[in-house]
């Protein structure tokens, strides 16, 4: 029987990548892992399992966009190279400047698979976006029409199509939807974190455009699954060589904004509504003071709740971003990889048990606010 791979894991302090690493580590499928960070494991909110996981592998804080620290950490000790790469690195938060995005999104990405192809890795695994495809109802497959909708995925698309040019890289590149689950500060979890915040102001929470509009989710646990089985899989069938395989993940339950507020709604007891296409067109039309306006009155009383409840610091915010407020679907087909690769989703839909699973998390952590009063 040949030994476990050796894996290096770019990113791996991030929301995916703290799932990906105890997944690893209690599964023991890698006879050695090495996990590299801009951040520092000591400022890291980490749950009793992460803590446990990051606990008993290799962690190095290095700057990923220098050269000089990227041949580093893809060197093991021994001199030889890993056998499987995870890029989970990216800058993260939106309205960045442009140039930021350069360094820290393609740039990035760009240099690593670089240097992996040059040390001749069995898979390069990197983790983009389906936030690249034309927002529309219809769900987007692997080949559907490229119209990134955020500067992020602007970004990540640019890196994914300099990739696919990189002589000798043997390279997966993954296409999630919204990922939530443990550990999540993104996508929906601004909508939970309003959810509580009008369960504390007793009034009924509405959102823009109409309920319908796709928000399609994958839970984390199938990301972390879908990355290491697709690395197996395109070494078992000696996909080296062989051209790029892009993949989405996407669940089957096709979630879109009333499933979440309903979910929303059954957690917090509250009433929830859409504002419907004239009123949000016409907040579109002056977006910045929209923006401006739902900010404020969702940041006064969160500031409240965590004053309440002595938390002096959470990465949880309600704050909507004025990309994420467009007239934007995401819909995206993710059977793909399941009828290629056989591979199968545990989680097929987002309910509010796995919704109550992130809150309750954050609860572990002291990030959440639990009373209404001293």
């Amino acid at each position: 029987m040949s030994p476990a791979p050796t894996v290096l894991v770019l990113g791996g302090l991030g929301f995916i990548g703290r799932n990906f690493i105890p997944y690893l580590y209690e599964n023991k499928l890698a006879s050695e892992i090495r996990v590299v960070d801009k951040s520092l494991l000591l400022t890291a909110n980490l749950n009793p399992k992460q803590k446990e996981a990051f606990n008993n592998v290799e962690v190095k804080q290095k700057d990923l966009v220098d050269p000089v620290s990227i041949r580093d950490v893809f060197t093991r000790e021994d001199g030889s190279s890993y056998d499987y790469v995870f890029n989970l690195a990216a800058e993260t938060k939106y309205s960045q400047s442009e140039r930021v995005y350069e360094e820290r999104v393609y740039l990035l990405s760009v240099r690593n698979a670089e240097e992996a192809a040059r040390r001749k890795v069995k898979c390069f695994v990197e983790l983009s976006t389906a936030e690249i495809y034309q927002g529309d109802k219809n769900p987007s497959k692997e080949d559907e029409k490229i119209k990134p909708w955020t500067t992020i995925a602007k970004y990540k698309y640019k890196a994914e199509e300099k990739l696919k040019t990189i002589e000798g890289l043997n390279l997966v590149i993954l296409r999630p939807a919204i990922v939530y689950g443990k550990g999540a500060q993104m996508g929906i979890v601004p909508r939970v974190v309003c959810g509580r915040i009008y369960q504390y102001l007793r009034e009924e929470m509405k959102f823009l455009w109409s309920k319908d509009q796709k928000i399609n989710t994958v839970h984390v646990t199938d990301v972390v699954r879908a990355m290491w089985h697709i690395a197996g899989w395109y070494e078992e069938n000696e996909r080296s060589g062989k051209g790029v395989l892009i993949y989405n993940l996407s669940d089957q339950g096709n979630t879109d904004q009333e499933r979440i507020n309903k979910h929303i709604s059954n957690i917090f007891k509250i009433q929830t509504g859409f504002l419907g296409t004239i009123t949000s067109n016409f907040a579109q039309l002056h977006l910045d003071n929209t923006v401006d306006d739902v900010n404020d009155k969702h940041m006064r009383p969160w500031a409240n709740l965590l004053r309440t409840n002595k938390i002096k610091s959470t990465p949880l915010s309600p704050y909507l971003d004025k990309e994420l407020l467009y007239n934007n679907a995401l819909s995206v087909d993710g059977t793909k990889i399941t009828q290629e690769t056989n591979f199968q989703y545990e989680v097929p839909e987002i309910t509010d048990e796995k919704i109550q699973e992130m809150i309750d998390d954050f609860i572990v952590l002291g990030l959440w606010p639990v009373n209404d009063t001293f």
